[in-house]
């Protein structure tokens, strides 16, 4: 073995663990993998870069353009409701109508893309029929995957294959080359599916109407019975002229308000800036037990005369003012999703805006041009917020300016932890202390040695002095909390929530979605679009509380209440996909003569063979934009770019595993396990690496690593690496056997409540399907033999 060859396998089995792992984000692994066989010689510059401009890359960007067009002027909507009209209400033809349906359209479509436009559709047919959406969304994403076999387009593992040939000087798979042996795959899945398969689809309880003639049990299905509960506003209560955002139970008890019954009225899904009033009886969502840790915050001890802004920052802490320009790129961006206090290490005191001081609700408030932020913490990260673009006019503030201008003394105080205090051995987090005075502990006064900007994991100790933005007022805030009323829990009813206004519909985040990662406070969900988050489902389980805080991810599922206006605008979202056909995304239909014939331009040359397919899809993508099919705006979200740097960070190592002779050596090594049992026991084990690969590997990375090896072994065994290749495609793409494998797998997880072993179950036994068809199958039309 030699120093390259051992080189590269050491970096592919880095780029593997974190590909499996992803401690850090694939598309990353990918760019690193990059520079490592760039730097340590592996392959040159020229070649390292040469993914970014490989046919390969360019044709998947250039049909996700193509598929988007087709989305967006409504055609695949067309094709995809006359078809499913044919349904009926009988299970079986639903199911063998939907796969055909999602396999035709993912022939010439990204299957992610095909699942997530028919998602709201199969959802609502499943509400008309009164069938469960378990028992139908599955097969809409088995359906998807199987459809992307039958062309060459149809996933980016055929047109990975596709490449590697004609860059091993062969000759290229041609369009139709896959349909033959996909064809025979696909309508094997749909009988699978239809007459095995279903019998193992989990069921969901469902109700006999809804807000279309057929209503999801959502009581039932996200258990909102446990977390629903009635309070009363006493009389003489603090709370009462105060609206919702002053009140801040979100934040202090993690309750979600979703009605005010005011006498015989009530308002669902109040806003923030609703009034409470004496008497009011609030539908709430959350823990009750959150009500009796109040009296937590109320041992704190609050000493009098306030802090004398000289002491705790005399040393330790600085005050400093800086500006936002009219270019900064943090403009409209609140310091909530800028994640302000961790990316910066510093506190925002005090907002400057028009000569007018704002010291409160300052997570939330949008940022504007000229913005002066009054910013405390350790004076280097003072001095790095300095140096940093997006800021100006940064400045040290005296004392005087920060009594006389900010008056910031009337906004700090010291409160001591008393020895018997249940908040001791608590972290900050836990004890919650920020969220309810509405700020943050700015310091520790402890043993005289102040803790500066404690994390939110610092223990409290009996004798600490913490230093907190906030006012007497808060603490009045928490006892009008601690009063209120527990009227009745068992018999609130979700349906009672539901008016000829006001309406439950379920979403999830769409592929192209900016959102994941991003918390409901980040984003300012409710202010935003007015619409209360009641729970959310995530890989078979329903979570109710700290919803607002809770990362969001790709495949959640959402349900929301509020105004149906509102839930109608949701669906114009891009990020968002209202599981109801009536609230989507306006499509431009006028448009929709003019993608057909460009997809029509598209195909037939290359089908023809009259042009290459990257030149043919490149062409096309630009011919939808400029036809008005998408703005460009919209072809850019169509783009999965997370793939796009895969396969380009990818295709270096795949180089590097060629020249090195590192494929060339695993090559051998399967030749000399299988190899003596024949041309088929070669193909059946380079196919079960595969299948097993993709319940850890993306599959475009697994086809840019499986190709060298594949083309090796055909070599060394003097096989035709058509037949290899072509397995190799068919595998990677059947990614069926884990939610992780695929993501259209993901997509539908939420809304149909599946879990992991539900893939694990079906999916296993679909892939044994495969297999099986596979070996039987595809020798016929691509001997092994050359």
């Amino acid at each position: 073995m030699t120093p390259e060859i051992t080189l590269v396998l050491c970096i592919l089995a880095a780029a593997v663990i974190f590909l499996i792992t992803e401690w850090i984000p694939m598309e990353v692994t990918a760019l690193l993998s990059l520079g490592l066989v760039a730097l340590t010689g592996l392959v040159t510059p020229v070649e390292a870069l040469a993914g970014f401009s490989n046919p390969a890359v360019v044709t998947v960007w250039a049909v996700f353009i193509l598929s988007g067009g087709l989305t967006r002027t409504g055609v695949a909507n067309v094709i995809g409701h006359f078809v499913l009209r044919m349904a009926g209400k009988r299970e079986t033809t639903m199911i063998i109508v939907i796969m055909t349906t999602a396999g035709v359209m993912s022939a010439i479509m990204n299957n992610v893309a095909v699942a997530a436009l028919m998602l709201p559709v199969v959802m609502d047919i499943a509400r008309h029929t009164g069938r469960p959406p378990s028992r139908l969304l599955m097969p809409l994403a088995y359906g998807s995957l199987l459809g992307g076999l039958t062309t060459q387009i149809g996933t980016p593992p055929n047109i990975l294959v596709s490449d590697a040939l004609r860059d091993a000087g062969l000759e290229s798979f041609t369009f139709f080359d896959f349909t033959p042996v996909g064809l025979v795959v696909m309508a094997s899945g749909i009988l699978f599916m239809t007459f095995i398969g279903r019998y193992l689809l989990p069921q969901r309880d469902v109700a006999k109407e809804s807000s279309t003639g057929h209503k999801i049990d959502w009581q039932s299905q996200y258990d909102l019975q446990e977390r629903l509960f009635q309070v009363r506003v006493p009389r003489g209560s603090i709370l009462a002229n105060k609206t919702l955002a002053q009140v801040r139970m979100g934040s202090v008890l993690g309750w979600n308000v979703i009605g005010i019954t005011r006498g015989d009225r009530t308002t669902l899904a109040p806003g923030p800036t609703d009034t409470l009033l004496a008497g009011d009886r609030l539908t709430v969502e959350g823990r009750i037990e959150t009500l009796n840790e109040l009296k937590n915050w109320h041992q704190l001890i609050v000493e009098e005369g306030g802090i004398d802004l000289e002491a705790p920052y005399s040393e330790d802490i600085k005050i400093g003012e800086v500006r936002l320009p009219g270019n900064s790129r943090f403009v409209g961006a609140t310091l909530n999703s800028l994640g302000f206090r961790n990316r910066f290490n510093l506190n925002v005191l005090a907002m400057r805006r028009n000569d007018q001081i704002r010291r409160t609700s300052l997570q939330d408030e949008p940022l504007q041009r000229a913005d002066m932020l009054l910013v405390a913490g350790a004076a280097e990260d003072l001095e790095a917020l300095r140096d940093t673009s997006g800021f100006d006019q940064f400045r040290y503030v005296q004392r005087s300016e920060l009594i006389d201008t900010y008056h910031l003394h009337e906004r700090l105080m010291v409160m001591q932890v008393p020895q018997d205090s249940a908040l001791i051995e608590k972290s900050l987090k836990e004890s919650r202390l920020g969220d309810a005075l509405g700020s943050r502990v700015l310091g520790i006064l402890r043993d005289e040695n102040p803790i500066i900007m404690p994390e939110p994991g610092e223990v409290l100790q009996a004798g600490d002095r913490l230093v907190v933005e906030g006012r007497q007022r808060d603490f009045d805030n928490l006892r009008g909390l601690e009063e209120l009323e527990i009227e009745r829990r068992a018999d609130t009813d979700v349906a009672k929530l539901v008016s000829g206004d006001t309406g439950l519909v379920e979403a999830i985040l769409s592929p192209q979605t900016t959102l994941e990662g991003k918390t409901l406070r980040q984003i300012n969900f409710r202010e935003k679009f007015g619409l209360n988050v009641l729970a959310l489902w995530r890989k078979g389980r329903a979570f109710r509380s700290n919803l607002r805080d809770t990362e969001l991810r790709f495949g959640d599922a959402l349900l929301l209440l509020g105004p149906r206006n509102k839930l109608q605008l949701l669906g114009r979202e891009p990020d968002i996909i209202v599981l109801t056909e009536t609230a989507q995304e306006e499509l431009h239909t006028e448009k929709m003569k003019y993608s057909i014939l460009i997809m029509v331009a598209v195909l037939l040359p290359v089908i023809i063979g009259w042009v290459q397919i990257y030149i043919a899809a490149v062409i096309g993508a630009a011919l939808m934009v400029l036809a008005g099919c998408l703005s460009m705006k919209e072809a850019y979200r169509q783009i999965e770019w997370k793939a796009v740097f895969l396969i380009a960070g990818m295709l270096p190592l795949g180089t590097a595993l060629d020249q090195s002779g590192a494929a060339r050596l695993i090559a051998e090594g399967v030749v000399s396990v299988v190899g003596p049992l024949g041309p088929k026991a070669v193909m059946l084990g380079l196919v079960s690496l595969t299948f097993l690969a993709t319940c850890f590997v993306p599959t475009a990375a697994l086809v840019v690593l499986m190709g060298p090896i594949a083309l090796n072994t055909a070599a060394n065994m003097g096989l035709s690496p058509y037949g290899l290749m072509m397995a190799i495609a068919m595998a990677a793409s059947a990614s069926f056997m884990t939610p992780v494998s695929h993501p259209a797998n993901i997509l539908v997880m939420g809304p149909g409540g599946y879990r992991f072993t539900d893939y694990l179950k079906i999916g296993g036994l679909l892939t044994l399907v495969i297999l099986v068809v596979l070996m039987v199958v595809l020798p016929l039309f691509w001997p092994l033999a050359t």
